[in-house]
């Protein structure tokens, strides 16, 4: 062949790579990072769907057992933390000016089930200066329990020491006394002392 268009041997047309192998290239590494990603999303959602059912199976135990995921505390005072009425000493004394009122009150107390000791006039300490329903009177040794026990047969009544050395309570009534708690009411405190209601059982 002859004119410009002659070839010589001496160069040859420039040969360019086709783009199609580079996009097969770039789709495959789309492809594995795609994969990638998605089995790293799998596994955090299983973690967390496994996390939810522990936590679940947690709370499903501890419903069982009637505690929200703590051990079971201890229960409330026992009954033997009050002593029975029985148990304790009461010493009626009247500082009102109505006459056989130690008497009435302290056979009510017998029948009740206390222990009586003395009954008679309130001492001139007391004697008509006790504005009050009465006063529940005892030892430091004397125990809270005695008190809160001794205070369900008359509401109002205030606590007070003094330097005896034994474990008897005086029940001093005083001017505002009417009359003692209503047995059933009296009833009621003394089963609510022994046996405080249970805690609420949690929601679940």
């Amino acid at each position: 062949m002859g004119g410009k268009y002659r070839v010589t041997g001496a160069a040859y047309p420039r040969m360019r790579r086709p783009r199609r192998r580079r996009r097969i290239v770039l789709a495959l590494l789309g492809s594995i990072l795609a994969l990638g990603l998605l089995g790293y999303g799998t596994l955090q959602l299983i973690h967390v769907f496994k996390g939810d059912e522990k936590k679940s199976a947690a709370r499903a135990g501890d419903c069982v057992k009637g505690k929200p995921g703590k051990p079971a505390a201890s229960a409330a005072p026992a009954a033997a933390a009050f002593p029975k009425p029985g148990q304790i000493t009461v010493n009626v004394y009247n500082a009102t000016p109505r006459s056989g009122l130690a008497k009435a009150v302290g056979d009510e107390l017998k029948k009740r089930g206390f222990k009586l000791g003395q009954v008679g006039n309130a001492p001139a300490t007391f004697d008509k200066k006790v504005p009050g329903a009465g006063i529940l009177l005892g030892s430091p040794r004397t125990g809270k329990a005695a008190y809160a026990v001794l205070g369900t047969q008359l509401s109002g009544a205030v606590q007070q020491t003094d330097t005896r050395e034994g474990t008897d309570v005086d029940l001093i009534l005083g001017t505002a006394f009417k009359e003692l708690s209503k047995k059933e009411d009296a009833d009621k405190a003394l089963a609510a002392l022994a046996g405080p209601a249970p805690a609420p059982s949690p929601k679940c």
